[in-house]
């Protein structure tokens, strides 16, 4: 008797991850490209306590920004050596922009590598 529970158990685990894997294969990341091998990606940021302090603050300053899209609340914001380079898909030139200006005012402009893009929001 607890071999069939257990069987049927995993035959309605199964039957349901086959019948799910196709939504989850149509909803690709739309900063997936920006993370291709060889690229400066989040996760070449480095323990150095001064850029994780840069990227801290940095990352601190967009987040108080209220009207802004997630997007833009999720960009990438990486510090290497002291230099700051953003990443990922933002909704607006403006966004692009006052998130370029946040990084300048912490890291100072000519440290700052703006790699933002504008996707706008489809209807």
């Amino acid at each position: 008797m607890k071999r069939t529970h257990a069987l049927a158990g995993v035959g309605l685990w199964l039957s349901l991850a086959l019948t799910a894997a196709p939504v989850f294969a149509q909803t690709p990341a739309d900063n997936t490209k920006a993370n291709a091998k060889g690229q400066l990606s989040a996760d070449a940021q480095k323990n150095n306590s001064d850029d994780l302090t840069t990227t801290r603050n940095i990352r601190r300053s967009i987040l108080a920004e209220k009207n802004i899209s997630t997007y833009a609340q999720n960009v990438k914001v990486i510090t290497e050596n002291g230099r700051v380079t953003l990443k990922g898909p933002v909704r607006t030139d403006a966004e692009r922009t006052m998130i370029a200006a946040k990084a300048a005012a912490v890291a100072g402009a000519d440290h700052v590598v703006n790699e933002l893009t504008v996707a706008p929001a489809k209807n």
